[in-house]
């Protein structure tokens, strides 16, 4: 039998296609192995969101060819769809699949080992009948499939279960692509238009996670608050989010990154009104200066992003509300920066995923002329991060004395008080729980404290 094995880099969404690309691998007969140094396939699923995320993918794929130098290695997702040539021309790489034609890499891997059952009876399509794409010739070794990703036009979902693979909060992507055009992001080049997954698909969806043992299912999407919008009849979020409270029995729904203006007052009053909602809210926010939110075309200002924060602090007290911010964008001057800082420090923000400014090719932030010093956006960023370290910190010892419930992960340790086990509560907080417990286990737990910056609890 054949083994595979996938590297994951990235957003909740490509954490869903890897799933989708692991479940139909599973289907076919392929068994997952526990490190790439041992698989007879390794996916690699990339991010191009920065210039490091594209580095740090080129690096596993020689760390990979080096310690398996029999693995074929097919190096998939967004940096695959950007720079199909860069990529392909690495050593030790067999294939360069985009965004685009992600489904047909278990079809490819059949073709690679040649280990699955008869074509015929898989329904088998051999690549000569691929349409709506590209099979050429890199640079290198490796044969690469790419298509126009901005003419799809619906979001293909591999059907997921849960339970599967020790994931115990299954993600499952709505919706995809973009339509915003932000200055500094290359996104929509690699992942398309914006396009959703029908709300009865969803349910039927979450229906299945749920008869597989699932108990929180994370929606994911690149611009959720777009979700619905491309449908006829046309969708909204928040009509969405209703129908699964009240068609499937999740326990806990817990929503990724949703645009600024897209936090309504009716938006939050469901999160409000049921407390199966996970109380976490994510909202990009990538500078305090107006003038530097404009030149990102960001179309909000920093008193609106204020306000929304603070319409989820004032219906949601305990909520988790993060964001990320870019340090060192072109053109930013140090009065702006520190009007970033003075914006983070006065909302109720609890953490920041902090960016470095990076230019991605195509973009027109790539093209201007007045970027920062390297070593003025690694002062900035440090500053940032130090903030959101300080923010994340009187977050957790605002819990200490609060009960909450705790999924159990499946991840756990041992300190001197003795054995722990990791568990996520509705307002994102990382709890260590005194003793072991079975990972997907909803349990009530009080906040003892806060050692060494880890959240820890108790079973009540």
């Amino acid at each position: 039998m054949a083994t595979f094995f996938i590297e994951q880099f990235g957003c909740r969404a490509t954490q869903a296609d890897a799933a989708g690309i692991e479940r139909q691998l599973r289907e076919r007969g392929y068994a997952a192995s526990a490190a790439a140094s041992s698989a007879d396939v390794v996916v690699v699923n990339t991010c191009t969101v920065t210039a490091a995320a594209d580095l740090q993918a080129r690096q596993a794929v020689r760390a990979i060819h080096e310690n398996n130098p029999r693995a074929r290695i097919v190096v998939t997702g967004c940096y695959a769809q950007r720079a199909p040539g860069e990529v392909g021309a690495l050593d030790g790489v067999s294939w360069v699949v985009g965004n685009s034609h992600k489904p047909e890499i278990p079809r490819l891997v059949d073709e690679m080992t040649r280990c699955s059952p008869s074509p015929a009876s898989r329904g088998f399509v051999p690549l000569s009948t691929i349409t709506g794409g590209a099979l050429l010739s890199g640079s290198g070794a490796a044969k690469i499939l790419i298509g126009d990703i901005s003419e799809q036009h619906e979001l293909l979902v591999a059907p997921v279960e849960g339970g599967e693979a020790g994931h115990t909060r299954p993600v499952l992507k709505i919706q995809d692509g973009c339509n915003k055009r932000c200055s500094y992001c290359v996104i929509p080049q690699v992942r398309g238009r914006s396009r959703s997954l029908s709300p009865s698909r969803v349910v039927s969806e979450i229906r299945k996670l749920c008869d597989g043992g699932a108990r929180e299912v994370v929606l994911s999407g690149i611009d959720l608050g777009n979700y619905g919008r491309d449908l006829a009849p046309r969708a909204e979020l928040g009509e969405l989010l209703w129908r699964i409270l009240d068609e499937t029995s999740v326990e806990r729904l817990r929503v990724s990154s949703i645009e600024p203006m897209d936090i309504t007052e009716d938006l939050v009053a469901i999160f409000a009104a049921n407390e199966r909602m996970a109380r976490h809210f994510h909202m990009p926010l990538q500078s305090g200066s107006n003038r530097v939110l404009a030149a990102m075309h960001r179309w909000y200002r920093a008193e609106h992003y204020a306000r929304r924060a603070e319409l989820v602090r004032e219906r949601l007290p305990d909520a988790a509300i993060g964001a990320d911010v870019i340090a060192g964008f072109p053109g930013e001057t140090e009065e702006e920066h520190q009007a970033t800082i003075s914006l983070i420090q006065r909302l109720p923000l609890t953490y920041l995923h902090v960016f470095s400014f990076s230019a991605r090719p195509g973009t027109p932030a790539a093209e201007r002329r007045d970027p920062a010093p390297e070593r003025v956006i690694a002062r900035r960023s440090r500053e940032l991060r130090a903030l959101g370290e300080r923010k994340k910190a009187a977050f957790q010892a605002a819990q200490v004395g609060t009960h909450m419930r705790v999924l159990t992960l499946n991840r756990g340790g041992k300190d001197g008080s003795g054995p722990w086990t990791r568990g996520l509560s509705t307002n994102y907080l990382d709890v260590r729980i005194s003793g072991r417990w079975p990972a997907n286990q909803v349990l009530d737990v009080r906040i003892t404290g806060v050692p060494n910056g880890h959240p820890a609890g108790i079973a009540v």
